[in-house]
């Protein structure tokens, strides 16, 4: 079984997700923040491998992209990494790229390398569906790797239902039409929008992102779906107060 799908089935609401930026702030740090965010009790990890064209991404988690790649972070690099805690960590992990990465590097060689670092799950925004169908599809599953589609407030149902039907872990629920960053409380257009997809009856497990920031939206977020990943507000914490922070920062999420 896919490990997003084992958490799913030990717990199946208020689902935690972190995003974070392989290589930031310190090239060394990747590890060392999984370890901190496994402690803090998180449900599953999200590592953003940096790329120079980040097109979802806003100036966060652009700034913690090129900071990465300045020092030195690559392709290469943070598999490494992974690889070396693949038998200690014991958090699911989940890699956010893009596609020009994949592409780059060589589609099987990406995908052996992925699978040797022990992750089965990946998030590719600007794949599109008609190239998964015809050719991804069929080597991710050899290589046993889930990819995992987004959908946004003007993602139109047949396509919504098409997703769900492709989906083996979960779908990512985009929480408005713009790119990454905390933007306050939770509009009501937005819970407009929670609402309409809840009442389609999707079968995947659905987790929101793109504006989640602190208790206040995670618990509004996880009201309607089944958890919710925050990343620039962890990044900006990270930014702030380093790794020792980490701990107390997911506690306020969580508990406050």
């Amino acid at each position: 079984m896919n490990s997003i799908q084992d958490i799913f089935n030990q717990k199946e609401n208020d689902l935690l997700s972190i995003f974070f930026t392989a290589g930031f702030p310190k090239l060394d740090d990747t590890t060392k923040i999984i370890d901190e965010l496994s402690k803090s009790g998180v449900d599953f990890i999200e590592v953003g491998l940096p790329y120079s064209d980040p097109l979802a991404d806003g100036p966060t988690i652009q700034h913690s992209s090129d900071v990465a790649l300045k020092n030195g972070m690559n392709l290469d690099v943070v598999f490494q990494q992974l690889e070396s805690i693949k038998n200690s960590n014991k958090t699911p992990l989940v890699l956010m790229g893009y596609l020009n990465q994949i592409i780059k590097y060589g589609e099987d060689k990406f995908c052996q390398k992925v699978k040797d670092c022990g992750i089965d799950t990946i998030i590719i925004p600007d794949l599109p569906m008609v190239e998964f169908e015809n050719h991804y599809q069929q080597l991710f599953d050899s290589y046993g790797i889930i990819n995992v589609f987004l959908i946004t407030p003007h993602t139109s149902e047949e396509r919504i239902r098409k997703i769900d039907s492709l989906t083996k872990a979960f779908i990512y629920v985009v929480a408005s039409a713009s790119i990454t960053g905390a933007k306050g409380e939770v509009s009501e257009e937005q819970i407009t929008y929670f609402k309409r997809i809840q009442a389609m009856d999707i079968q995947s497990k659905l987790i929101v992102g793109f504006g989640i920031s602190d208790n206040k939206t995670f618990t509004t977020a996880c009201e309607y779906m089944n958890g919710a990943i925050i990343g620039s507000a962890f990044i900006k914490e990270l930014d702030k107060k380093g790794i020792g922070g980490i701990v107390n920062f997911i506690s306020t999420i969580k508990t406050c």
